[in-house]
Order: C-alpha cells, then structure tokens, then sequence
C-alpha cells in the first residue's frame, strides 16, 4: 500500500518537474500513418533522455538497423512486438528504449527472422486482441536467458516504455486506429502481447500496466502451446488482478504452418467475434496465493532491477505493481506524498 502510494507520488512529482506542457504518452492522439510525427516524444533534458527512435517508418528505415519505434498488431501473421536495437543489454536495463520487431516487412521496422517465434496463439476478444508465445530470445538480440520485462505506454515518469512507443491496429473496425492501452511482457523465451480496443470503455482494465512482475500467466492467461501457430477467437479474461488468471475459452481455431503465415505468403483472416458481447468477461474467481496457469510466465524486473523466477515456477497472484496509474491519487493528499518521498530515494521507489 505504502509502495503504491510511493510510486503514485513519484509520478505526479516527476509529471510536474517536467513542466506545464508535458503530455504523459498514453494521452497523447495519432492517426496511421499520415498523421505521426517523426518523434511522439519531443521531450528533452529529462531524466531518462530522449526517445532512441522515431516514429515515420517505411521503406527506406526497414531492415536490421531500423530503429523504428511505431509497432502494428493485426493478425496471427501480422504483428510486432518490443525488443532491443542492439544485443548485451536485459529487458530491464533498456525497457524504454525497445524498438519495433515484425513478422512481416512493409513496415518500415526490423523483421523478426524465420526460427524466431516456435509456437504462438493469436486470440480475437470482443475487447482486444492478443499473442502469446515461445520464441529463441537470443535472435532478436534479447539476452540470453534473460526473465525480461513488461513494455507499456506508461512508465514511472509517463513517458511510456518504450519513450515514444506508439501501437496501431486496422482489426477492431477495418482502418487503423491507435492503441491507447497496451502491454507486452518479454523474457524466458517467451512473449506476450495484448492490444485493447481504444473504443471500449474498459481498455486500461483489460490491458493494466501495474502488475508488471506477474508475467504472462496472470496479465495474458491463454492456450498458447509451443510448436502450434494457431488464430483464434475467444471470450474476455477477466480483469487481470480482480479475478483468478485462467484462460478464457476460445472457439473456431485454425492452426498454420509457421513457414507459410511468417514469410510464406499466407494471410490469416480474422477469426469473428460477433457472437461474443463486448464487455463481457469470463466470472471472477477469488485472487489465488498462486496461479496454477499452464501459460507462458515471464517475470519483468522489480522494482530494484532483480529479474524474475523462470517460467517453470508459478506467478504470484499478489500484486506487485512497480508503475500505477495516477488516477488514483487524488485522494492523496500532496503534502503527504512529499513527506514520504522524502523519507524513501527513488532508486528505491523504482
């Protein structure tokens, strides 16, 4: 509670040091592609730098030096996730400053190569869309054995992880819309990522950013089984924290070799939804001590840059939030909050 309560003052704290005109990342609005900007963050002399990246991504910064900080997540066979521009470095040392990895080129990003990803599950939710999975970490210049981290548009000083890390998809109505709420964990070999649909009322619930030391299992429970590419549709999770992580029922799958959806040319249509009710989630069950998901568990780094246990040990179903929303602290008062930080550093915050 007092840990929460530490980072929610950190972040008001460090939002404001930032200046009158800052925008936290998780407001701030694009259209794709016309309407990015070559960097989302324009920010300088803060404490975390500047955005590595850029945002205006095409044919002419696609390749394996791209630093292309704009992801798209469409289908099985179309999506990016987050990942280091350069090899040496964990998930944990340089979260905010992941670059965009595909499955397919045309995107102006890196290109996850064939071999990487060895089983995923795609799933279409009347409320967002998700991937989970098993991969060789090390061909994406991921460490090693690395238990990695969480990436989301927030981080402790809402610049986001990555800064600048922007996600658009064209499977919720047809035409590219942002991604507001978004989280992928990477690490183990092992990934996630879950994309909420900005239209609903529920994205930031459906995609929650605070348990980042849960792993896949607790914030992205699924089917995912290694050596199967599968799409499918399936029913809302419940709210990652408010219930227990099992992995909600999913229905009309179809299953494909990797070489022909990554690379082969075969394009895998969405799975329909339209007998699922948007907003409807799977029924709440107590939070368990511990999860008993069979799921990918990646463990993110804590607050004190420890990684994770490795996947074959189970999630803890505690939360153990390093990054909170500040929507929460308005009812803290700000004297209080400054008394406290001044008694705890921020190393020991973050």
């Amino acid at each position: 509670m007092i840990h929460s309560a530490l980072v929610v003052a950190a972040s008001l704290i460090l939002a404001f040091a930032q200046g009158p005109g800052f925008v936290p990342l998780v407001q701030k609005r694009f259209t794709y592609p016309d309407g990015v900007p070559y960097k989302v963050d324009t920010d300088v002399g803060l404490i975390r730098g500047t955005q590595l990246g850029y945002n205006i991504c095409n044919s002419t910064t696609e390749g394996p030096e791209s630093l292309c900080q704009t992801a798209l997540f469409n289908s099985l066979d179309d999506f990016c996730f987050w990942a280091p521009s350069e090899p040496g470095h964990t998930v944990g040392e340089i979260e905010g400053e992941m670059i965009a990895w595909c499955t397919q080129p045309g995107h102006g990003t890196r290109v996850i190569p064939p071999g990487t990803i060895t089983g995923v599950q795609f799933t279409k939710t009347p409320d967002y869309l998700q991937v989970v999975g098993f991969m060789n970490q090390s061909m994406i210049d991921m460490v090693h054995g690395d238990a990695g981290g969480e990436m989301d548009p927030h981080g402790a000083d809402l610049r986001g992880n990555p800064m600048g890390g922007v996600m658009f998809s064209k499977s919720f109505n047809g035409t590219y819309l942002q991604v507001v709420e978004w989280h992928n964990f990477m690490g183990s070999d092992q990934f996630c990522l879950k994309a909420c649909d900005p239209r609903g009322s529920d994205d930031n619930k459906f995609c929650e950013h605070v348990f980042d030391t849960q792993g896949c299992g607790f914030n992205a429970p699924s089917n995912a089984r290694n050596g199967v590419f599968e799409s499918c549709a399936g029913d809302n999770q419940a709210f990652p924290g408010a219930a227990n992580p099992v992995a909600p029922s999913s229905s009309l799958c179809s299953q494909f070799e990797s070489t022909a959806i990554f690379g082969g040319g075969v394009t895998v249509p969405l799975p329909s939804v339209t007998s699922l009710a948007r907003g409807v989630t799977t029924t709440p069950g107590p939070i368990p001590t511990t999860s008993t998901s069979s799921t990918p568990a990646t463990r993110s780094p804590t607050s004190t840059g420890k990684t994770g246990s490795t996947p074959s040990q189970p999630t803890t179903g505690t939360p153990g939030p390093t990054q909170t929303d500040t929507s929460s602290a308005t009812s803290i008062r700000p004297g209080v909050l400054l008394s406290l930080l001044v008694s705890f550093p921020l190393s020991y915050i973050y």
